[in-house]
């Protein structure tokens, strides 16, 4: 990937830093290099990439390894200042002021650029006050989930790091084990350490100062949820993610952590090979690559999005639903009619009752998947259903593709059918005439409150984690 514009910056500081340090002017170090004092200047202020040959000749004007020249740390405080005045200036919310940004100059203090980036930061901090609500998580949500859709969920450039990563790690096949993880934490840097008091609005806290990574010892005897909450720790810094400038870059870095965490538990080149097997025994199931992986029912179906349609061409859809019938998870690139609001949000709708991934709660045999065909206004779905109980209530994870496709996949025999045409309200929506006209004004329900109607999402920098909690955390373990 072409390198973005910061890095570019943070390139230009470092080269300036050896050669001030080395008492050469543009031109000086520049005849030495074979190019003009201009072009060291494009550089140096992060407006050119460089060729490897001019970062070749920087490296032995300067007397420092190319490596030294590449590392993205700023060389010294006034760099460090520089870089993130400079990425303050370019976020969104700044822009959206329409007011011009301050360029700094040779004069300019170290507390003046101090003074500036404190009244962003407060900037910062107010934007996520007044955005990060529940309305505007919907949305943010919907856009992110749009644009993955255009992609068919697939991210090749997270599933080569994976790949690599493992390939380091020493892993070759098979489900991976807590051993790989540790192991890929070690090349990070990174210990893996339980503690019993971690933040209770954090998943994980890692410290990047004395390269630790806690996690609950909670997540031990299931497995796969210490893996993949360790892997997505990791992919924070393997992804270089900042902090959140907004909600919608909160939940992208949700979403590519998670994919990373799920590349590294079920590889591509592996799951691909065993997908590709499976649809050519006409035999494609999700409990079965579960097991062959040894992750979850729901990050198999989940994964499966990533690569059935990018790699065996087959559109599909994944629903997460819990046991009063609402959405909490969903992706479709097969057309399927979901349940949307005004603002095109899927999350927290009721999906129809005639759905497998709601009806499914009235099978009195919960240990396999049941299957069913829905016919619906825009065609017919074949799917497959598993259900499950967490400490939060029921739920169940479904996968279906369009009746077409169906053929590839365990459980196409099902006898079971029904029709759905919803959103008409005429399909499962309507109480029957004669039940309305029996409890008509007989009848008085007490609403259940959704506490998260009244708090704002996030706490701190980033959404709905309380930084003072993660700091006191980082201080008793220090």
């Amino acid at each position: 990937m072409p390198p973005t514009s910061l890095e570019l910056s943070t390139l230009g500081h470092r080269i300036r830093h050896h050669r001030v340090s080395n008492g050469f002017t543009l031109d000086e170090l520049g005849e030495r290099v074979g190019i003009a004092g201009s072009q060291l200047s494009l550089i140096e202020n992060g407006k050119r990439e460089p060729k490897l040959s001019v970062l070749q000749g920087i490296a032995a004007a300067t007397g420092v390894e190319v490596t030294e020249l590449l590392s993205t740390e700023p060389p010294n405080r006034r760099a460090a200042l520089e870089i993130e005045l400079e990425r303050a200036q370019s976020s969104s919310v700044f822009r959206q002021l329409g007011v011009a940004p301050v360029k700094v100059t040779k004069g300019m203090g170290d507390e003046t650029i101090e003074s500036i980036l404190g009244l962003h930061r407060e900037l910062q901090r107010r934007e996520r006050e007044a955005i990060a609500t529940p309305e505007e998580a919907r949305r943010a949500n919907t856009e992110l989930r749009l644009e993955m859709r255009t992609v068919d969920n697939y991210l090749p450039e997270i599933e080569k790091l994976a790949e690599r990563q493992l390939k380091l790690a020493g892993h070759v096949s098979g489900a991976l084990t807590h051993r790989s993880v540790s192991i890929m934490a070690q090349q990070l840097g990174f210990e893996l350490l339980y503690v019993n008091d971690l933040p209770h609005s954090a998943r994980s806290v890692t410290d990047i100062e004395n390269g630790r990574i806690y996690l609950p010892p909670a997540s031990i005897p299931g497995g796969h949820g210490l893996r993949s909450m360790a892997l997505q720790a990791m992919a924070h810094r393997l992804l270089g993610h900042q902090r959140p400038t907004d909600y919608a870059d909160f939940l992208r870095q949700r979403l590519e952590i998670n994919y990373y965490a799920a590349c590294c538990l079920m590889p591509e080149t592996a799951s691909v090979a065993f997908l590709q097997q499976a649809k050519k025994d006409r035999n494609l199931a999700v409990e079965d690559f579960r097991d062959a992986f040894g992750v979850t029912h729901e990050a198999a179906g989940m994964r499966m999005t990533n690569l059935l349609t990018h790699h065996l061409e087959i559109p599909l859809h994944f629903l997460r639903v819990d046991g009063s019938g609402a959405i909490s998870r969903v992706y479709e690139n097969d057309d399927l009619p979901v349940p949307m609001d005004v603002t095109g949000s899927v999350e927290g709708q009721i999906v129809c009752r005639k759905f497998l991934a709601r009806s499914a709660f009235e099978e009195t045999n919960r240990t396999t998947e049941h299957y069913q065909y829905t016919d619906t206004p825009a065609g017919t779905f074949w799917c497959s259903t598993q259900t499950g109980t967490t400490s939060a209530g029921e739920f169940s994870i479904t996968v279906g593709v369009p009746f077409d496709d169906a053929k590839w996949f365990r459980g196409r025999e099902t006898q079971k059918r029904v029709s759905s045409t919803c959103p008409d309200e005429s399909c499962c929506r309507r109480t029957p005439v004669d039940v309305a006209s029996r409890w008509a004004g007989k009848a008085w329900p007490s609403a259940r409150v959704h506490m998260q109607m009244f708090s704002p999402l996030p706490r701190g920098a980033f959404p709905g984690v309380d930084d003072n909690e993660v700091y006191a955390f980082l201080d008793r373990h220090a």
